[in-house]
């Protein structure tokens, strides 16, 4: 996605709303001498305990904007989605031989309802890792009224353990993670991070950011190192060194089973495009999305689409191997996502609202083809069900 135009040196912000996050990181980058490197600010804005956009207990997900959220999520669709991807991981459980599901960044708890609803006793473990305390509070309220009978199995980690075996699954959690930028200005690569903006006039007291490049420190790579990348001046782009690392970690401590992400994103070739040359820098507040980080910290999220070959390589280097990668229309396709509705036309007003929902996880100019989805695996590998067609690992 495009995105306003920075300088090489900085860009003008608009003045915060009033918020305590807003002067901490104001006065770590006086700490710092003037200047934060952008993956240490998007992971304060996002994860500051008490203070971050979901580690401070604000409502981020939901269908509506009037319920206070700021976005919404497959699970929250429709039921659904977690009743198809089920059948992928109840099928990754009898292969890899295992009984444990770890979800990491759970949100509402919706995905963790399904999965347990629709796979019972299959899963005697369901790990939930998520550093917000508020949401492991309304997942806990929400699977005790839903599954009362299930929810003793569920457990809650704010860290990774040494050691793990099972399937694992992770909904828009790469996205959520830090990034670098990097500006090119046709000659060499610089470090766009942070820094403090001169207030504007009725606003003395409250931080204001701006942008400032400084030359890449030595032993940083380039975006990429495909000889056909073309990047032209002016390109702002990421790199996502703390998603790969969380991946890497993963399969490091993995001693068998499978994991399964999915995301919006694209392979290398395709995400390092000249017409991304304004990166996929994105936020989202009440619904809507704008291309600042800048202002309203605290306030909205900050994303940015995931680059899915780094995550394979990833993954492979540490001792996982690729199942498959797709789209997620394909992948939920192949799990039978539409095999419930196939026999007959909607009857009531519940179902077309179903088939709405399922229209907006299956068009290509929704999540369908945007959001992807790759599996890997430790141990022997099977024949994943989610990419039985539509394959596209050979793109990575």
């Amino acid at each position: 996605m495009d995105r306003p135009d920075a300088s090489s040196h900085s860009v003008v912000a608009a003045p915060f709303p009033h918020h305590p996050l807003a002067r901490l990181i104001a006065d770590e980058i006086r700490q710092r001498g003037g200047w934060m490197r952008f993956e240490r600010y998007m992971e304060l804005a996002l994860y500051a305990p008490g203070l971050g956009y979901y580690s401070g207990g604000h409502r981020v997900i939901g269908k509506d904007p009037a319920d206070g959220s700021d976005f919404v999520t497959a699970p929250e669709l429709t039921p659904m989605f977690g009743h198809a991807l089920a059948r992928q991981i109840e099928q990754a459980l009898d292969a890899t031989g295992t009984d444990q599901v770890w979800e990491f960044g759970a949100g509402t708890g919706a995905l963790a309802e399904q999965l347990l609803g629709e796979l019972g006793d299959r899963i005697q473990r369901y790990t939930i890792v998520d550093l917000s305390g508020t949401l492991r509070e309304r997942q806990h309220a929400r699977l005790a009224a839903s599954h009362p009978e299930q929810v003793r199995k569920v457990v809650w980690a704010d860290s990774l353990p040494d050691e793990l075996h099972g399937v694992i699954v992770g909904n828009e959690v790469l996205d959520a993670m830090p990034v670098h930028l990097l500006s090119w200005d046709g000659q060499a690569w610089q470090e766009r991070g942070v820094a403090l903006a001169d207030a504007p006039a009725g606003t003395e007291g409250e931080p204001a950011f701006t942008w400032a490049d400084r030359p890449v420190p030595e032993g940083v790579r380039p975006p990429t190192d495909r000889p056909d990348a073309d990047f032209v001046p002016g390109t702002v782009t990421e790199t996502h060194g703390q998603a790969e690392a969380f991946v890497a970690t993963l399969a490091e401590r993995m001693s068998r089973g499978a994991a399964f992400f999915l995301d919006y994103g694209f392979p290398e070739s395709e995400y390092y495009l000249p017409q991304r040359s304004g990166g996929t820098l994105m936020c989202h507040q009440g619904h809507r999305s704008d291309p600042d980080p800048l202002v309203a910290v605290g306030h909205k999220d900050i994303t940015t689409h995931v680059n899915f070959t780094g995550i394979a390589l990833a993954g492979q280097e540490a001792g996982w191997e690729v199942l498959g990668y797709t789209s997620q229309a394909r992948f939920l396709t192949n799990c039978g996502l539409l095999r419930p509705l196939a026999a007959s036309p909607p009857r009531d007003a519940a179902e077309v609202k179903t088939r709405a929902a399922l229209q907006m996880l299956l068009a290509e100019h929704e999540m369908g083809e945007l959001f992807k989805v790759i599996g890997f695996v430790k141990g022997e590998w099977f024949d994943a069900l989610g990419f039985s067609q539509g394959d596209r690992t050979h793109t990575l």
